[in-house]
Protein backbone atom coordinates (compact mmCIF):
# COMPACT_ATOMS: atom_id res chain seq x y z
CA UNK A 1 0.00 0.00 0.00
CA UNK A 2 1.06 3.31 -0.60
CA UNK A 3 2.53 5.84 1.98
CA UNK A 4 3.61 9.62 1.97
CA UNK A 5 6.92 8.40 1.74
CA UNK A 6 5.97 7.35 -2.13
CA UNK A 7 5.29 11.18 -2.68
CA UNK A 8 9.07 12.84 -3.17
CA UNK A 9 9.60 16.53 -3.58
CA UNK A 10 13.28 17.30 -5.48
CA UNK A 11 14.02 20.55 -4.61
CA UNK A 12 17.42 22.78 -5.06
CA UNK A 13 18.69 26.27 -3.43
CA UNK A 14 19.50 27.41 -7.18
CA UNK A 15 19.20 26.63 -10.73
CA UNK A 16 22.31 24.92 -12.60
CA UNK A 17 22.52 22.23 -10.44
CA UNK A 18 21.04 19.51 -12.60
CA UNK A 19 17.87 18.90 -10.69
CA UNK A 20 15.56 18.61 -13.84
CA UNK A 21 17.82 16.44 -15.21
CA UNK A 22 18.41 14.05 -11.89
CA UNK A 23 14.23 14.06 -11.34
CA UNK A 24 13.53 13.00 -15.08
CA UNK A 25 16.84 10.27 -14.87
CA UNK A 26 15.84 9.19 -11.18
CA UNK A 27 11.79 8.78 -12.89
CA UNK A 28 13.42 6.67 -15.70
CA UNK A 29 15.73 4.86 -13.26
CA UNK A 30 13.16 3.82 -11.02
CA UNK A 31 10.42 2.64 -13.68
CA UNK A 32 13.36 0.19 -15.42
CA UNK A 33 13.50 -1.76 -11.87
CA UNK A 34 12.50 -5.09 -12.15
CA UNK A 35 8.62 -5.74 -11.33
CA UNK A 36 8.62 -1.76 -10.23
CA UNK A 37 5.19 0.28 -10.11
CA UNK A 38 4.90 2.57 -13.17
CA UNK A 39 6.51 5.79 -11.64
CA UNK A 40 5.00 9.21 -12.14
CA UNK A 41 6.89 12.65 -12.62
CA UNK A 42 4.99 15.87 -11.93
CA UNK A 43 6.60 19.05 -13.57
CA UNK A 44 6.44 21.23 -10.39
CA UNK A 45 8.55 24.25 -11.67
CA UNK A 46 4.76 25.92 -12.22
CA UNK A 47 4.92 28.58 -15.07
CA UNK A 48 8.59 27.23 -16.06
CA UNK A 49 8.63 23.93 -16.85
CA UNK A 50 10.64 22.29 -19.12
CA UNK A 51 10.79 18.49 -18.07
CA UNK A 52 8.84 17.74 -21.59
CA UNK A 53 11.44 19.79 -22.98
CA UNK A 54 13.95 17.40 -21.62
CA UNK A 55 12.18 14.95 -23.09
CA UNK A 56 10.99 15.69 -26.23
CA UNK A 57 7.67 15.80 -25.40
CA UNK A 58 4.56 17.28 -26.80
CA UNK A 59 1.86 16.80 -23.83
CA UNK A 60 -2.15 17.16 -25.20
CA UNK A 61 -2.46 18.41 -21.57
CA UNK A 62 -0.90 20.12 -18.71
CA UNK A 63 -1.22 21.17 -15.45
CA UNK A 64 -3.48 24.32 -16.50
CA UNK A 65 -6.10 22.11 -17.32
CA UNK A 66 -5.95 20.65 -13.45
CA UNK A 67 -6.04 24.40 -12.22
CA UNK A 68 -7.91 25.99 -14.74
CA UNK A 69 -10.77 23.33 -16.17
CA UNK A 70 -10.87 21.03 -13.10
CA UNK A 71 -9.14 18.40 -14.80
CA UNK A 72 -8.09 15.00 -12.76
CA UNK A 73 -4.09 14.83 -12.83
CA UNK A 74 -5.10 11.05 -14.30
CA UNK A 75 -6.09 13.23 -17.58
CA UNK A 76 -2.54 15.27 -18.02
CA UNK A 77 -0.33 12.34 -17.88
CA UNK A 78 1.84 11.93 -21.02
CA UNK A 79 3.79 8.92 -21.56
CA UNK A 80 7.54 8.75 -21.35
CA UNK A 81 8.64 5.37 -21.97
CA UNK A 82 9.45 3.69 -18.34
CA UNK A 83 7.42 6.60 -16.39
CA UNK A 84 4.65 9.09 -17.48
CA UNK A 85 4.77 12.82 -16.94
CA UNK A 86 2.49 15.64 -15.31
CA UNK A 87 3.71 18.45 -17.61
CA UNK A 88 3.61 21.90 -16.65
CA UNK A 89 2.84 24.97 -19.11
CA UNK A 90 6.53 27.19 -19.65
CA UNK A 91 5.47 31.28 -19.76
CA UNK A 92 1.69 30.25 -18.29
CA UNK A 93 0.53 33.20 -16.18
CA UNK A 94 -1.43 31.16 -14.66
CA UNK A 95 0.80 28.50 -13.28
CA UNK A 96 3.59 31.51 -12.32
CA UNK A 97 0.91 33.21 -9.70
CA UNK A 98 -1.15 30.44 -8.69
CA UNK A 99 -3.23 31.41 -6.01
CA UNK A 100 -3.10 29.49 -3.12
CA UNK A 101 -6.24 27.59 -2.98
CA UNK A 102 -4.89 26.46 -6.75
CA UNK A 103 -1.41 25.46 -5.04
CA UNK A 104 -3.55 23.35 -2.44
CA UNK A 105 -5.24 21.63 -5.61
CA UNK A 106 -1.70 20.52 -6.89
CA UNK A 107 -0.98 19.43 -3.72
CA UNK A 108 -3.80 17.39 -3.07
CA UNK A 109 -3.93 16.02 -6.56
CA UNK A 110 -0.42 14.72 -6.25
CA UNK A 111 -0.68 12.96 -3.10
CA UNK A 112 -3.60 11.08 -3.98
CA UNK A 113 -2.20 9.96 -7.32
CA UNK A 114 0.80 8.62 -5.10
CA UNK A 115 -2.13 6.73 -3.40
CA UNK A 116 -2.34 4.48 -6.50
CA UNK A 117 0.25 5.18 -8.94
CA UNK A 118 3.64 5.22 -6.54
CA UNK A 119 6.26 6.90 -6.21
CA UNK A 120 5.11 10.06 -7.75
CA UNK A 121 8.23 12.31 -8.15
CA UNK A 122 7.52 16.29 -8.32
CA UNK A 123 10.42 18.15 -9.91
CA UNK A 124 10.31 21.42 -8.02
CA UNK A 125 11.35 25.18 -9.35
CA UNK A 126 14.79 25.98 -7.98
CA UNK A 127 14.90 28.42 -4.57
CA UNK A 128 12.67 28.98 -2.13
CA UNK A 129 9.04 30.34 -2.45
CA UNK A 130 5.55 29.41 -1.08
CA UNK A 131 4.87 27.24 -4.06
CA UNK A 132 8.15 24.86 -3.26
CA UNK A 133 7.75 25.15 0.26
CA UNK A 134 3.75 24.13 0.21
CA UNK A 135 4.97 21.35 -2.29
CA UNK A 136 7.73 20.63 -0.20
CA UNK A 137 5.24 19.85 2.85
CA UNK A 138 2.68 17.66 0.69
CA UNK A 139 5.66 15.61 0.38
CA UNK A 140 6.64 12.27 2.45
CA UNK A 141 10.69 12.40 1.46
CA UNK A 142 12.32 15.70 -0.12
CA UNK A 143 15.69 15.34 -1.79
CA UNK A 144 17.72 18.53 -1.86
CA UNK A 145 19.94 18.71 -5.16
CA UNK A 146 23.12 20.58 -4.74
CA UNK A 147 26.78 20.73 -6.85
CA UNK A 148 30.29 21.16 -4.94
CA UNK A 149 29.95 24.28 -5.85
CA UNK A 150 30.23 26.85 -3.31
CA UNK A 151 27.51 28.70 -3.86
CA UNK A 152 25.24 25.81 -4.78
CA UNK A 153 26.22 24.73 -0.45
CA UNK A 154 24.90 28.12 0.98
CA UNK A 155 21.93 28.30 -1.25
CA UNK A 156 21.31 24.18 -0.12
CA UNK A 157 21.75 25.42 3.35
CA UNK A 158 19.67 28.49 2.85
CA UNK A 159 16.88 26.08 1.46
CA UNK A 160 17.17 23.39 4.27
CA UNK A 161 17.04 26.45 7.02
CA UNK A 162 13.80 27.23 6.04
CA UNK A 163 12.57 23.32 5.73
CA UNK A 164 13.76 23.10 9.29
CA UNK A 165 11.63 26.17 10.06
CA UNK A 166 8.43 24.37 8.67
CA UNK A 167 8.97 21.74 10.70
CA UNK A 168 10.00 19.33 7.33
CA UNK A 169 13.65 19.05 7.99
CA UNK A 170 13.33 15.11 8.88
CA UNK A 171 11.85 14.15 5.07
CA UNK A 172 14.89 15.96 3.69
CA UNK A 173 17.64 13.96 2.21
CA UNK A 174 20.69 15.14 -0.01
CA UNK A 175 21.99 14.59 -3.86
CA UNK A 176 25.24 15.67 -4.87
CA UNK A 177 25.47 16.26 -8.53
CA UNK A 178 28.00 16.96 -11.31
CA UNK A 179 30.88 15.51 -8.70
CA UNK A 180 34.38 14.70 -9.32
CA UNK A 181 34.07 11.37 -8.04
CA UNK A 182 32.09 9.80 -4.82
CA UNK A 183 34.92 11.28 -2.35
CA UNK A 184 34.01 14.30 -3.87
CA UNK A 185 30.65 14.23 -3.48
CA UNK A 186 30.58 12.59 0.21
CA UNK A 187 33.24 15.71 1.14
CA UNK A 188 30.56 17.89 -0.39
CA UNK A 189 28.01 16.40 1.60
CA UNK A 190 30.42 16.46 4.83
CA UNK A 191 30.28 20.02 4.42
CA UNK A 192 26.74 21.03 4.16
CA UNK A 193 25.90 18.41 6.70
CA UNK A 194 28.76 20.42 9.30
CA UNK A 195 27.10 23.58 8.79
CA UNK A 196 23.63 22.10 9.31
CA UNK A 197 24.81 20.00 12.51
CA UNK A 198 26.28 23.39 13.66
CA UNK A 199 23.46 25.92 13.25
CA UNK A 200 20.02 23.96 13.01
CA UNK A 201 20.91 20.64 14.89
CA UNK A 202 20.46 18.20 11.94
CA UNK A 203 22.38 16.59 9.62
CA UNK A 204 20.14 15.12 6.26
CA UNK A 205 21.79 12.07 4.68
CA UNK A 206 23.19 11.51 1.84
CA UNK A 207 21.20 9.84 -0.53
CA UNK A 208 23.94 9.64 -3.13
CA UNK A 209 26.41 11.19 -5.76
CA UNK A 210 26.14 11.54 -9.74
CA UNK A 211 29.65 11.96 -10.85
CA UNK A 212 29.85 14.71 -14.02
CA UNK A 213 29.93 12.37 -17.11
CA UNK A 214 29.73 14.11 -20.71
CA UNK A 215 27.02 11.57 -21.46
CA UNK A 216 25.07 13.93 -19.86
CA UNK A 217 25.61 16.24 -22.40
CA UNK A 218 24.35 14.41 -24.78
CA UNK A 219 21.41 12.98 -24.00
CA UNK A 220 20.15 16.58 -22.91
CA UNK A 221 20.86 17.55 -26.79
CA UNK A 222 18.91 14.19 -27.94
CA UNK A 223 16.03 14.70 -25.60
CA UNK A 224 16.52 11.32 -24.56
CA UNK A 225 17.07 10.16 -20.89
CA UNK A 226 20.16 9.06 -19.77
CA UNK A 227 19.74 5.15 -19.29
CA UNK A 228 18.68 4.96 -23.59
CA UNK A 229 21.27 6.84 -24.53
CA UNK A 230 24.53 6.01 -22.25
CA UNK A 231 23.29 3.10 -20.12
CA UNK A 232 26.83 2.38 -18.83
CA UNK A 233 28.62 5.51 -18.43
CA UNK A 234 28.84 6.69 -14.72
CA UNK A 235 26.47 9.28 -14.29
CA UNK A 236 23.97 6.42 -15.39
CA UNK A 237 25.58 3.71 -12.78
CA UNK A 238 25.22 6.33 -10.45
CA UNK A 239 21.63 7.18 -11.13
CA UNK A 240 20.70 3.48 -11.14
CA UNK A 241 21.90 3.31 -7.63
CA UNK A 242 20.79 6.09 -6.09
CA UNK A 243 17.33 4.90 -7.25
CA UNK A 244 17.75 1.40 -5.49
CA UNK A 245 18.07 3.47 -2.21
CA UNK A 246 14.90 5.86 -3.08
CA UNK A 247 12.73 2.74 -3.55
CA UNK A 248 14.53 0.97 -0.29
CA UNK A 249 13.68 4.34 1.65
CA UNK A 250 17.40 4.04 2.85
CA UNK A 251 19.27 6.70 2.62
CA UNK A 252 21.94 6.15 5.27
CA UNK A 253 23.10 3.35 2.52
CA UNK A 254 24.47 6.02 1.15
CA UNK A 255 26.66 7.22 3.56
Amino acid sequence: MSTRNDLIAIASGKGGVGKTWLAVTLADALGRQQNAPRPVLIDGDLGLANVDVQLGLAPRRTLTALIEDGARIEDVLSDAGHFDVASGASGSAALAAVSPSDLDRVASAAAALARTRHPVLIDLGAGVNRTVVRLCAAAGRILVVLTPDPTSLTDAYALIKVLNACNLADRVSVAVNMADSAAHGARTHAALATVCTSYLGISPPLLGTVRRDEAVRKAIRAQAPLLSVAPGCAAAQDLVALAERCAAGDPAAAA
